[in-house]
């Protein structure tokens, strides 16, 4: 009869998890490794589920260690999926890692571990979690340039507890020593990249399956029409690529952005120049915040944030609102390409606060649509 073990580590087939694992069986606690199917394949792209599970088998064969596979396709499609594509049809860019970490990854995985007799899960995000005065803190990880405390910035108490982060004090060239030294069969597997579930295919063709193209004008901000887009909400605040916008007569030569959507119009509004004052921000709004303590640390607070996973963060003061499912966010300086659907996370030195889902900002074509400016 197989151990029942202590802990289950999510097995994605990369070199990330992989190290997870290793670490976790040279400790000597008893453990699992499980595969989460996150997608129904479909023919419209090299998916690579099928090889990613072999890697993990791979892995967990490697390491002596059971193997679990589980289908959380069902569970993705209503919790994440829906979610995303209503966004995109709103015209807003969601950000769909967030919603299937908390989800998927720290759901219905953490309740498959349960099932298995777990205690605890492990995954190979670069992060760390501390205990400090009876609560759970979301660090993020030693790697500046791998951590993704802001794709999960809505674990609770719960999950965190139940949590490990084996490779969260680790940079990505030691991940990958380590893997090497170890034998491990992911060593020289290249890092997955882009949303998990679409792999490696045409992202406008994909969403296009789901959201039919509409075709409509593309203006710029005094209002002259420039050409035409195939749908508002195939682009995003900021995009440079995909516009198709060639030499205008009376116009300069540089590069356009997308600055403002008007969705019920189907108009695409763009302007000239990476620091167009029409892609800058300095307040913002959000909604549904979650924090990681179980409450808004104040009414006020001066902090940093981040309004996208690259970036680095910016000093910020939060203002949580009186229903405090909303908050109100004013920048020390303008920030670049505010984008609605997205994710703004707060941070204190080291520890991540929470975040919010982006509502609105005081970018200029936005408050114009609104009818807030002339």
């Amino acid at each position: 009869m197989t151990a029942t073990p202590e802990i289950v580590v999510g097995v994605s087939g990369g070199v990330d998890s992989s190290v997870a694992a290793w670490l976790i069986a040279q400790s000597g606690t008893s453990l699992a490794g499980l595969f989460m199917r996150n997608w129904a394949e479909d023919d419209s792209g090299d998916c690579r589920a099928e090889d990613d599970r072999r890697d993990a088998v791979a892995v967990c064969g490697h390491l002596g260690i059971p193997f679990h596979s589980r289908d959380f396709s069902r569970e993705y499609w209503d919790d994440v999926f829906t979610h995303f594509l209503a966004e995109y049809r709103a015209g807003r860019t969601p950000n769909p890692d967030v919603l299937c970490n908390r989800e998927i990854k720290f759901k219905s995985f953490l309740n498959a571990a349960r099932e298995l007799g777990a205690e605890a899960i492990a995954t190979g995000h670069y992060a760390r979690t501390a205990k400090i005065g009876g609560h759970w803190q979301l660090l993020r990880g030693r790697d500046k340039g791998k951590d993704q405390s802001y794709f999960l910035h809505q674990l609770g108490q719960q999950q965190l507890a139940a949590t490990r982060f084996p490779i969260g004090e680790l940079e990505k060239s030691e991940v990958r020593r380590i893997a090497h030294d170890a034998g491990l069969p992911t060593a020289t597997k290249k890092d997955s990249t882009g949303i998990c579930f679409i792999g490696e295919r045409n992202f406008r063709e994909f969403l296009g399956r789901y959201l039919p193209a509409q075709a409509g004008e593309i203006r710029s901000v005094d209002g002259t029409v420039l050409g035409q887009h195939s749908g508002v909400f195939y682009y995003t605040m900021g995009q440079r690529e995909g516009l198709q916008i060639g030499g205008v007569r009376g116009r300069e030569a540089s590069a356009w952005y997308v600055v403002g959507k008007d969705v019920a119009n189907n108009v695409l509004y763009v302007d000239q120049g990476t620091d167009s004052p029409f892609l800058h921000s300095r307040w913002l709004r959000a909604t549904a915040p979650a924090w990681v303590s179980g409450s808004a640390p104040g009414r006020v607070l001066d902090c940093t944030a981040k309004i996208r996973y690259r970036q680095h963060d910016v000093p910020c003061r939060l203002h949580v609102l009186d229903d405090e499912d909303a908050i109100e966010v004013t920048f020390a300086e303008p920030q670049r390409a505010v984008t609605t659907g997205q994710s703004v996370v707060f941070y204190l030195g080291e520890a991540c606060l929470g975040g919010a889902v982006i509502e609105a900002s005081d970018a200029p074509m936005e408050r114009r649509l609104q009818g807030n400016v002339a």
